[in-house]
């Protein structure tokens, strides 16, 4: 009879992979308006330069420390290396300006205030781009994508003292990731966004969908469409929502353990805008759980080649921009990062911007519906994405969810873009195809959009007519086009004679243009 021996990595490797059960990923939405401590500040770290998540057969997450001098532990946290979290670490120590693959996090607290009714998750805003999360030795799950956040809940685990959250984080590119290996931003690796101890009831409101029904928009009284998500064993039977300046009390019958959908009918709503960014106070109520919000109300569609928004045509004046803090050169990751950027588009006289080109933090956001300044949000389907793989278009879908999830109640957000400068091939029409679609059945209060490329993709050609039919225009509400006339070909006297010509009667948004600059210059 043949036997195979385990050697202590593969034995290793498999404990970390398969042999600890994985907890649920939970999405809580609105988690700065929740019961939360901030685990955000300096966190142990050691690279794993060898991408086996430690050595000796002892996994790192299980946060061995050596007993005396003659015990074996070869890999683990040594006090004073440290990282800031939210940050990347390519911006923290000059060794890691450039590094790609796995480093793991430590962070160490304590949890004096454990309520027996209560639920606690850990949340991470956003880690790019594989997230392994473990907590007091146990692995919870991972995590695949770079901007958008998830959660895990820890209450069984959780102590009074002395926990310990190891978090692995890989920034290393794939072909079969979203984006794929090639793309032209900084890969910024690390834990970019805050992470929190979330606390919420035995059964609460994970998620929640509030939008203006347009149907109703020139009517003196218009209706508001929402649906409540729960998580919990146990639902209530009732939920409350109250809007107190539009004097709305409303109780609703939970009919529905996966979502519970209600109507308001409200009068004397003011309408969001740039020019009146109006946000109301809504707060839900459902059992235990109280969660409140801001919300502004609008509607966004398109009449020929109109943007129309309240059923007003409107024009957008914008610029594209990184989730990036310019002055410090790092991910952006706070309300303050938010506002610097924000202010200066106003400056500009921007009343839209382009969130290029994955899901930027959700302080930005936030702030845009304060601001009134509208937004178009994108993942990075970018160059070289495996069209054909329908694993890579499960994640598209799932990171999508995610995106959706956290920015459907936020009135600034109104494009969602499924594509940046891709080529018209079979396989990448069906799989955005596809994804549209998918888009559409979560939310259908929102504008889609792509950058697609002209019919003639050779730069610096002769014609004087630039075409634009795409397939996968059918698809979206909105032509989008990428276009650098006098930079990549074309001297003066050429590009003043450029027109350009789509064969559908849509908007269309000039999403890039300009010319390339040196950075020694710039700065």
């Amino acid at each position: 009879m043949n036997s195979t021996k385990l050697t202590p990595l593969f034995l290793f490797i498999a404990m970390l992979f398969c042999g600890t059960s994985q907890a649920q990923d939970v999405f809580i939405t609105n988690t700065q308006n929740r019961n939360f401590t901030s685990l955000d500040g300096k966190w142990e770290y050691v690279v794993d330069a060898y991408e086996t998540g430690g050595m000796g057969g002892m996994p790192v997450y299980k946060n061995a420390v050596p007993k005396d001098k003659s015990d074996r532990v070869e890999y683990g946290f040594s006090r004073g290396k440290t990282l800031w979290v939210p940050g990347s670490w390519n911006v923290q120590h000059p060794e890691l300006s450039y590094f790609e693959g796995t480093i793991w996090y430590r962070r160490t607290f304590d949890k004096v205030d454990i309520s027996e009714g209560k639920r606690y998750f850990i949340n991470i805003g956003a880690a790019n781009y594989m997230a392994t999360v473990t907590f007091n030795g146990e692995v919870l799950g991972k995590h695949e994508g770079g901007f958008t956040p998830f959660s895990y809940e820890v209450t069984d685990l959780l102590k009074e003292k002395d926990n310990f959250l190891i978090v692995g984080v890989n920034n290393s590119r794939k072909a079969d990731y979203i984006p794929s290996k090639v793309t032209d931003w900084f890969n910024h690796g690390g834990i970019i966004r805050e992470v929190k101890l979330i606390e919420v009831p035995k059964t609460f409101v994970n998620n929640y969908f509030i939008a203006l029904d347009k149907s109703t928009l020139g009517k003196s009284t218009k209706q508001i469409q929402g649906k409540l998500e729960f998580t919990g064993n146990t639902l209530p039977s009732k939920a409350r929502i109250s809007i107190p300046e539009l004097k709305v009390d409303q109780e609703i019958i939970i009919k529905n353990e996966d979502a519970t959908s209600f109507t308001l009918n409200v009068k004397g709503l003011e309408l969001w805008s740039p020019k009146n960014p109006k946000l109301y106070q809504v707060h839900i109520q459902a059992g235990d759980d109280t969660i409140s919000d801001e919300i502004g109300f609008r509607t966004i569609e398109t009449k020929g080649k109109q943007i129309l928004l309240n059923g007003e045509p409107i024009f957008l004046k914008g610029i594209c921009l990184h989730d990036e803090n310019p002055l410090r050169k790092d991910r952006a990751n706070s309300s303050e990062d938010a506002k610097l950027v924000l202010d200066w588009a106003q400056e500009l006289g921007c009343n839209f911007i382009r969130l290029a080109h994955y899901p930027h933090q959700e302080n930005i956001v936030r702030l845009a519906d304060k601001m009134g300044i509208l937004l178009w949000e994108e993942l990075p389907l970018y160059w070289g994405i495996q069209w054909g793989n329908p694993e890579v278009l499960k994640k598209a879908k799932a990171q999508y969810k995610e995106l959706i999830n956290r920015d459907y109640n936020r009135a600034s957000s109104i494009i969602w873009s499924i594509a940046n400068e891709t080529a018209s091939i079979p396989d990448r029409n069906a799989f955005l195809g596809d994804l549209a679609d998918y888009i559409r059945t979560l939310d259908d209060t929102r504008l889609l959009s792509a950058a697609i490329k002209k019919d003639q993709e050779l730069d610096g050609h002769p014609d004087s007519v630039y075409t634009y039919n795409d397939p996968l225009i059918d698809k979206l509400d909105i032509i989008s086009i990428n276009e650098y006339l006098g930079w990549y070909g074309g001297a003066p006297e050429e590009t003043r004679g450029k027109t350009f010509k789509a064969g559908f009667e849509k908007p269309i948004i000039v999403s890039e243009f300009g010319g390339g600059g040196s950075a020694r210059i710039l700065c």
